[in-house]
């Protein structure tokens, strides 16, 4: 990705936390800084990004703080679903993407983009391009299914699942995507999209 010139020398790695969340307030404002986990954000983005597409994305690793309130089901046994009312936990955040600045945040991301690689390369992947990864994981949750509502679940053991086979086969972001509900969904995928349009240009480059 093409790099956007920066107004002052970019810190080292391990002190980015400050500079990135400074460029970030710029951006997404007081709402979005409440939320942001701001210990190793750099690497929890990465991180993140790289397990979207993978069959789990561990909770420690993810830089925002969880939705409010508990999973919402209805039913038991061969009635368990979904809650129609489990969508409304996502409501602000929706909110809040849908009102990002699309190509302010991606400016961002262009001027710190030297360190998000050096972060993908310290997580194990030394002739990758983050890019490319952030691209497929894009690409993945754009994939994701929207299945008609309510979604059945099972709970074979403490968690639940998709009694759908086919939907718990499925990636940890696409899994994310479905639990939030279709309108939610379509919203983020949205947003998305003018997010990938932005970033695979110059896919590859340095």
């Amino acid at each position: 990705v093409e790099t956007e010139p920066a107004t002052d020398p970019l810190p080292e790695l391990g002190d980015s936390d400050a500079p990135i969340l400074k460029a970030l307030a710029t951006v997404l404002g007081k709402k979005w800084q409440e939320l942001i986990l701001p210990e190793r954000l750099i690497h929890r983005i990465v991180a993140t990004v790289d397990n979207l597409p993978r069959k789990r994305l561990p909770a420690s690793i993810v830089p925002v703080k969880r939705v409010t309130g508990a999973f919402a089901v209805v039913g038991s046994a061969e009635t368990l679903a979904i809650d129609a009312k489990n969508p409304e936990r996502y409501a602000s955040y929706v909110q809040l993407i849908k009102s990002v600045d699309t190509p302010k945040l991606v400016a961002v991301y262009r001027q710190f983009y030297p360190l998000f690689q050096r972060a993908y390369v310290e997580l194990g992947y030394p002739n990758a391009y983050f890019n490319d990864r952030l691209v497929e994981a894009l690409d993945d949750l754009l994939a994701a299914p929207e299945p008609e509502e309510p979604i059945r679940l099972a709970q074979p053991k403490v968690l639940y699942e998709f009694a759908d086979p086919a939907l718990e086969s499925r990636s940890a972001g696409q899994k994310i995507m479905i639990r939030m509900g279709r309108d939610n969904a379509v919203s983020i995928k949205a947003k998305l999209r003018e997010i990938r349009q932005s970033v695979a240009r110059g896919q590859g480059a340095s």
